[in-house]
């Protein structure tokens, strides 16, 4: 039976019987990393002969509404594009090093980044962090292969799917979506359904709001991104007088005159 001790010894795996880090954790001196709550609707469609991104416009810092007209939809390439959830900083940063990595493939090949590249590159950047990067994707465009629609998660899975739906307010969209979904759409048709879905996920969920963007990539190569493509919940009071402080209300410390300001610029 020493074959057996052999091979239970070489035998690879996770060891999770680690009890001087949990009696660590258990004392309060570390911490498990906590996730952040991030709320964002997000969803897409492929149609007869386009794909269909849309996004809401809220930006949240917790319970603080950072920005009511944020972009969410990230270019990627001339025929790629893809609408992110999730933290702002980690999608900034993950679309540009993926839109870099695309267009350094397109100068070198002669030739235009495929959609499934795209997918790839930004799968492996993801599953390599395990999901500490707070990004997910409904990423689509237009290749020799037609139009595609991607979903991928922060711990780097996709799925290829006709439509779909990700973030705080999918579920909403998603009952859009699957309730009037239909093969071969017209692109107008597309485009009215995934902001239909965008504005349920603005309704019905506290962390999206603002507008709804959209954009269309057809079979040409071409891309019509259109911001404020419909405002759901429009400001129905603005104040009619400008705020007028009285004079003193803030301490001047100093005075500089129009020519030394302008000297001081140059």
């Amino acid at each position: 039976m020493e074959y057996v001790s052999v091979i239970e010894t070489e035998r690879g795996g996770f060891d999770f019987d680690h009890s001087v880090r949990n009696a660590t954790v258990a004392s309060g001196v570390a911490k498990y990393f906590k996730a952040t709550k991030t709320g964002t609707t997000i969803c897409g469609v492929v149609c007869k002969d386009a794909v269909v991104i849309g996004a809401d416009t809220r930006a949240t810092a917790g319970p603080i509404v950072a920005d009511k007209n944020c972009s969410k939809i990230h270019k990627l390439a001339d025929n790629i594009f893809c609408g992110g959830a999730g933290t702002a900083a980690d999608l900034e940063h993950t679309t540009a090093m993926i839109a870099a990595q695309l267009e350094l493939h397109a100068r070198s090949t002669k030739t235009k980044p495929r959609v499934a590249m795209a997918v790839r590159r930004a799968s492996a950047h993801l599953y390599k962090y395990q999901g500490h990067v707070g990004c997910a994707l409904v990423l689509g465009g237009f290749d020799i292969h037609g139009p595609q629609l991607y979903q991928i998660y922060p711990h780097g899975s996709t799925d290829c799917l006709p439509f779909t739906s990700m973030g705080s307010g999918s579920l909403a969209a998603m009952a859009i979506l699957e309730s009037k979904f239909k093969d071969n759409m017209t692109t107008e048709e597309g485009a009215n359904l995934v902001a239909e879905a965008i504005r349920s996920g603005v309704m019905n969920d506290l962390g999206s709001g603002g507008n709804v963007d959209i954009i269309i990539m057809t079979r040409d190569g071409k891309a019509d991104h259109r911001r404020a493509f419909l405002s759901p919940s429009p400001r129905t009071y603005t104040n009619p007088k400008p705020y007028i402080f009285p004079h003193g209300t803030t301490p001047i410390l100093y005075e500089v005159s129009k020519e030394e300001a302008m000297m001081t610029d140059d």
